[in-house]
């Protein structure tokens, strides 16, 4: 397995340092760098407090952890959270839409989301064609069971 070094600033020394969790995965969670409350219906971008330099020609993808719709009751807005190497700036912090279906309070250090870095996909080209493949029947079709 290949390493890529990658340049992290933290918002401040509170802030834990990211870390793999121990053989589980290769995801890296992010945690709220402050205590944000929320009413059912509320749209907040929690702050993750890191920033970072991805390396060239590739992207993080941030996306809720499994468990923090069922501990928190919160959504990710935009489902999956796309950032890329050009955001890198000093002040490109990493935020969480969270969109609130109860009232709940996330308090620092939560672990909410986790990311992973993926290399860009290869610049495509679209030939038109009339596919001839076998048929599966359309989205949604292969049953509930």
């Amino acid at each position: 397995m290949m390493t890529k070094q990658i340049k992290i600033q933290y918002l401040n020394d509170s802030i834990k340092r990211l870390e793999y969790v121990d053989g589980k995965s290769d995801w890296i969670d992010l945690a709220a760098a402050e205590t944000v409350t929320l009413k059912a219906g509320e749209l907040a971008k929690i702050p993750l407090g890191v920033a970072m330099k991805l390396p060239e020609g590739f992207e993080a993808h941030v996306i809720p952890r499994s468990s923090t719709f069922k501990n928190y009751g919160v959504l990710q807005a935009n489902s999956m959270g796309l950032i890329d190497c050009s955001y890198c700036g000093p002040n490109d912090w990493w935020i969480f839409p969270a969109y609130a279906t109860r009232d709940v309070t996330i308090e620092k250090g939560a672990r909410i989301a986790q990311f992973r870095i993926m290399e860009n996909q290869p610049k495509l080209v679209f030939e038109e064609c009339r596919l001839e493949g076998a048929d599966r029947g359309g989205f949604g079709s292969t049953g509930i069971k």
